[in-house]
C-alpha cells in the first residue's frame, strides 16, 4: 500500500477549529437561530410548532405553497436544546474530517446541498403531516459522503484506521437510522435521504486522495446520473398538500377579523334594543337601524366566503360554522326589522341567535 503525503484521517478528524471555519460558522448560525426562536416564544425543552413554522421548518403546505426555501432553511430549525446540541455533537465531530478531505467549498456544497434533497425526502415520505427542522439529514449526508470517500481511497488509507472509520461510520449510521423506527418524533425520512444524497454528492465532489488514487471521473459521471434521477424521482412522487398555508393564513386572518366585527355589531345591536325606544325612536327608525345590523352580518358572510381555503384546511370547519352563524343573525336582524315595521312591540325582545360565534380563531 502506498503512503499518503497528507496529514492522517484522524488528524483531520481532530483538527481545531482554525481548521474548520465552515463547520463553525454552520454551528454558530444554528447556535445563533436557536436562541433567536427562544426569544420568539420556543421552549429550551419543546417548541411548539407554530415557533419552528415561523422561522423556516419544512412543512408541505408551506413548503409548497411557493415557500421552497424551506427545505435549506429547515436545517437550521430545531425543536429544543437537545435536538441542537446532538446535533452539532455529530457535526463537530465528522464534520471536521470531511471539511479537511474536500476544502471548504465542496464541503459547503455537500453540506447544502445534501441537507435540501434531504428534507425533500422527508417531504415525500410524511406525506404533509408534520412539521421538521434540524441538521440531522445535512449531518448524515457527511457520514454517507465519507463512507463513499473511504471505500473508494480503502487502498490508500492506513488498514487499521480504513477499519475503524469505515466501521464506525457505518454502525452510528446504522443505529440512527434503527433508532429512527423504534423511537417517535425522529425524522428518519430526513435521515436516510441525507445519507443517500451525501453518498451520491461526495462521489461528485470527491477529489483524489493521493497520486495512486483511483480516478474520480467515472464516480462523476455515475453520481450525476444518481442525483438527476433522484431529483426526478422525488418531484414526481411529492404529494399534493392538503391544503395551502396562504390560504390557511388568509383564513385565520377572515376568522380575527369576523369575530371583532361580530362584539362590535352585537353591542350595537344590544345597544339599540334597549335604549332606542328610551332616546325616542320609532319603530321605523328603528327597523332602518337593525337592518343596517344586518347588512353588517351579510358583508361578514362575503368575506368569510371569500376566504374560504381549499382542500383539508384546519380553519375550513369554522369558516363554515361562522358563515351559517352570520346567516342566522342577518335573519334575525331581518326579521326583527319586519316586527317593528309592522308596529309588533314583542319585535323589541333581544334577539338570541340560534349559534354562538367562536370564542377564537384556531
Amino acid at each position: 500500500m502506498q503512503s499518503s503525503p497528507h496529514r492522517s484521517l484522524t488528524d483531520l478528524m481532530r483538527a481545531p477549529a482554525s481548521a474548520a471555519p465552515v463547520v463553525c460558522g454552520v454551528i454558530a448560525l444554528n447556535v445563533a437561530v436557536f436562541l433567536a426562536m427562544l426569544l420568539a416564544g420556543a421552549g429550551w425543552w419543546h417548541a411548539a410548532q407554530g415557533v419552528p413554522l415561523a422561522w423556516g421548518a419544512n412543512f408541505g403546505p408551506a413548503t409548497q405553497d411557493g415557500q421552497w426555501w424551506r427545505l435549506m432553511t429547515a436545517m437550521f430549525v430545531h425543536f429544543g436544546v437537545m435536538h441542537l446540541a446532538l446535533n452539532m455533537w455529530a457535526l463537530w465531530d465528522v464534520g471536521r474530517l470531511m471539511e479537511g478531505l474536500l476544502g471548504r467549498g465542496r464541503f459547503a456544497a455537500l453540506y447544502l446541498g445534501s441537507g435540501v434533497l434531504g428534507n425533500g425526502v422527508s417531504l415525500v415520505v410524511q406525506g404533509n403531516q408534520a412539521v421538521s427542522g434540524g441538521a440531522s439529514g445535512a449531518v448524515f449526508s457527511l457520514y454517507g459522503a465519507l463512507l463513499v470517500c473511504l471505500w473508494r481511497e480503502r487502498r490508500q488509507v492506513d488498514r487499521s484506521e480504513f477499519r475503524w472509520l469505515f466501521g464506525g461510520a457505518l454502525f452510528f449510521t446504522a443505529l440512527m437510522l434503527g433508532l429512527g423506527l423504534v423511537l417517535p418524533g425522529i425524522d428518519n425520512a430526513a435521515h436516510a435521504g441525507g445519507l443517500l444524497a451525501g453518498a451520491l454528492l461526495g462521489g461528485l465532489l470527491a477529489q483524489p486522495w493521493t497520486a495512486q488514487s483511483p480516478p474520480v471521473r467515472s464516480w462523476r459521471r455515475g453520481s450525476v446520473a444518481a442525483l438527476v434521477l433522484l431529483v426526478v424521482v422525488l418531484w414526481r412522487a411529492l404529494p399534493a398538500p392538503p391544503y395551502l398555508m396562504g390560504e390557511e393564513l388568509k383564513a385565520r386572518a377572515s376568522i380575527a377579523r369576523f369575530l371583532q366585527d361580530d362584539e362590535r355589531i352585537s353591542q350595537r345591536w344590544g345597544s339599540l334594543v334597549q335604549r332606542g325606544p328610551q332616546e325616542g325612536l320609532s319603530f321605523e327608525q328603528l327597523a332602518g337601524r337593525l337592518d343596517e345590523v344586518a347588512v353588517g352580518y351579510e358583508r361578514s358572510f362575503d368575506y368569510l366566503t371569500a376566504a374560504t381555503p381549499a382542500g383539508q384546511a384546519p380553519s375550513a370547519a369554522t369558516l363554515e360554522a361562522l358563515q351559517a352563524y352570520a346567516v342566522q343573525r342577518a335573519e334575525a336582524a331581518r326579521a326583527q326589522s319586519e316586527g317593528l315595521r309592522r308596529g309588533d312591540a314583542t319585535a323589541l325582545q333581544p334577539a338570541q341567535p340560534a349559534a354562538s360565534a367562536p370564542a377564537s380563531a384556531p
